[in-house]
């Protein structure tokens, strides 16, 4: 019995969430606890794990479906239910006829009466092993055959800081499956199908234990009711694992964390359905002057004590070049000033930040005696304790 696993919970999203808060969700935790973003962090790249497996499962509403009905999600799950006798499913298709007269549950090989006579199958437990492994169960083993969307690539690139700033172009060098060329995406090798002579092209053999009559996927088929020739080059998959060269835009203003689509580049379909996407996380390296916090600029700025103490206007960096900015009279140390519009463009928003300038008062060395003499002069000017406000508050 597969583990039973609180998906909605792992997403932080109610049992009646809509598709879109799901999505939403998912998008956020993975930026949160994706493993580039928390390297060496066991916690976190379980917690990535565990996201990635209840989307896949809340993602998809077949899924989702037998996820809300039975509290875990397999693939071995019948569609309409599991062990009804007969039992109608969603389409009006009936499950296996299951019958436990006459089958003695304490020793599997052990019938009685009327069960004796079909008991040469392998047991109960060769035909339960059957009946719940892999996709060797009716309605998986069709749905495996009929075209598959591609699955979804991820890619992690660390970017230069003025990247991030200013944009720019990227080429990656990726691995993808795509259509084998030999047989179009097909699987087979040409020469057409013939029916599977097993179940006569049901996709179904009956099978008996006991009193018991299991309805399972053909072993021959694979549930296709058909069998083909395999293509040579791809061994019937349809898809081939090449190198490919992906070129990515970097969009101005892309921030640490940020995870970028590319329609299209991930692994291809099967039978012909559409490729899944690339999605690409980035890392931003720091700057050593410049911290970015979402589109403010921080920076700080060091500024003489007489600038502070007079006022002056100084020459400050920014992610434009130099830009002027006043320092008022009796500026004190650690003040920060804002210059409107000078951070980081939002090409969404079409807005900028606003670059956050601290002042920080670097004292003069007196290393000679007329500066010496100057500041005892300036102590006695202003005898004032300047600890004497904290003193007060203790």
């Amino acid at each position: 019995m597969p583990t039973k696993e609180d998906y909605y919970g792992a997403l932080g999203v109610s049992r009646d969430a809509k598709d879109d808060d799901i999505r939403k969700s998912y998008k956020r935790l993975v930026r949160k606890y994706h493993p580039d973003v928390n390297p060496g962090d066991k916690t976190a790249e379980e917690r990535f794990r565990k996201i990635q497996e209840a989307y896949d499962i809340l993602s998809d509403k077949k899924k989702r479906e037998v996820y809300d009905q039975y509290g875990f999600y397999s693939d071995h799950i019948p569609p309409g239910g599991g062990f009804g006798g007969g039992a109608a499913g969603p389409q009006g298709q009936s499950g296996p006829d299951v019958n436990f007269n006459g089958f003695d549950f304490r020793n599997e090989g052990a019938q009685t009466g009327a069960g004796a006579a079909g008991a040469g199958f392998g047991g109960f437990r060769d035909i339960f092993s059957q009946f719940f492994s892999g996709r060797d169960q009716g309605g998986a083993a069709a749905s495996a055959q009929a075209p598959e969307r591609g699955t979804d690539l991820e890619y992690g690139l660390n970017i230069a800081f003025w990247d991030s700033i200013r944009g720019t172009q990227v080429k990656l060098n990726i691995s993808r499956q795509e259509t084998c060329p030999t047989c179009n995406g097909s699987g087979s090798s040409g020469g057409g199908s013939v029916v599977c002579p097993e179940c006569d092209g049901t996709g179904h053999v009956e099978q008996m234990a006991g009193a018991m009559r299991f309805s399972l996927t053909c072993p021959r088929c694979k549930g296709s009711g058909r069998l083909r020739n395999a293509c040579p080059t791809c061994h019937g998959d349809g898809r081939l694992s090449k190198p490919d060269v992906v070129e990515v835009r970097i969009p101005p203003g892309t921030s640490n964390g940020s995870r970028l689509r590319v329609p299209g580049k991930g692994n291809a379909g099967t039978m012909g359905a559409p490729a899944g996407d690339l999605y690409i996380n980035i890392r931003v390296d720091a700057h050593p002057l410049f911290t970015r916090n979402g589109n403010n600029i921080e920076i700080r700025v060091p500024v003489t004590v007489s600038e502070a103490a007079l006022g002056a206007k100084i020459e400050v960096p920014t992610i434009d070049g130099r830009a002027q900015l006043k320092v008022p009279q009796g500026t004190q140390n650690g003040q920060k000033f804002r210059m409107r519009e000078k951070g980081v463009l939002d090409s969404r928003k079409e807005t900028r930040g606003d670059q956050i300038v601290e002042v920080v008062i670097q004292a003069p060395k007196a290393n000679d005696e007329r500066t010496r003499e100057i500041l005892r002069e300036l102590a006695q000017l202003h005898p004032e304790d300047p600890r004497e406000a904290v003193w007060s508050k203790i």
